[in-house]
């Protein structure tokens, strides 16, 4: 499965995937029956075409896809269940009636649970030290408040938040603060 979804990356094939169009529009769980309906209305381009023909060439036929609520503006995300070898949507359908709220339900667990990870797509996260000050900061407390709290002087709490800056990319600690707050960075329980 792995090399299918490689090509289906590699080749750029996302950008004109049906599905993927449904998913960036819609939120819930679509049945692939929704392709079908497209092709028979001849209302599908040459390029997403392109995309169901590499997929029936590696075995896909049916599944669901699921779009989760969108938590910032320029992310989104999404899942495809695709079925096994064998299953046609007809079944899957069958299946999703019968299980697809605990499926839905499971899935949007994972998916709120992957968002409180911490990340950062160029690998550059604070250290413990680093997130406990913006976490001061992030309550309101000067840099004079968090020396004191933290037992140290007001030099070391500016070194801090200074690395903590270029850490993260940013020129002003409040951009820090921001930044490290949308990547789950700061305010994480047991960070």
């Amino acid at each position: 499965m792995r090399w299918k979804v490689k090509g289906f990356i590699e080749q750029g094939l996302y950008f004109h995937a049906p599905m993927v169009r449904w998913a960036l529009e819609n939120e819930g769980a679509c049945s692939w029956r929704f392709l079908s309906e497209l092709e028979a209305a001849n209302r599908l381009s040459e390029k997403e075409k392109k995309v169901i023909t590499f997929n029936r060439a590696q075995g896909v036929f049916a599944g669901y896809s699921i779009s989760f609520k969108s938590v910032v503006p320029r992310s989104k995300g999404a899942i495809a269940l695709t079925a096994r070898d064998g299953l046609d949507q007809a079944r899957v359908d069958q299946i999703w009636n019968d299980h697809g709220e605990q499926t839905l339900a499971i899935n949007n667990i994972v998916h709120l649970r992957i968002l409180t990870l911490p990340h950062d797509r160029l690998g550059r996260c604070l250290t413990k030290r680093q997130r406990e000050v913006l976490d001061w900061v992030g309550d309101g407390k000067t840099t004079q408040d968090i020396a004191v709290l933290l037992g140290l002087t007001p030099a070391t709490v500016e070194k801090h938040l200074r690395l903590a800056r270029q850490a993260l990319g940013v020129e002003t600690t409040a951009q820090a603060v921001l930044k490290a707050a949308l990547q789950n960075q700061m305010f994480v329980v047991g960070s």
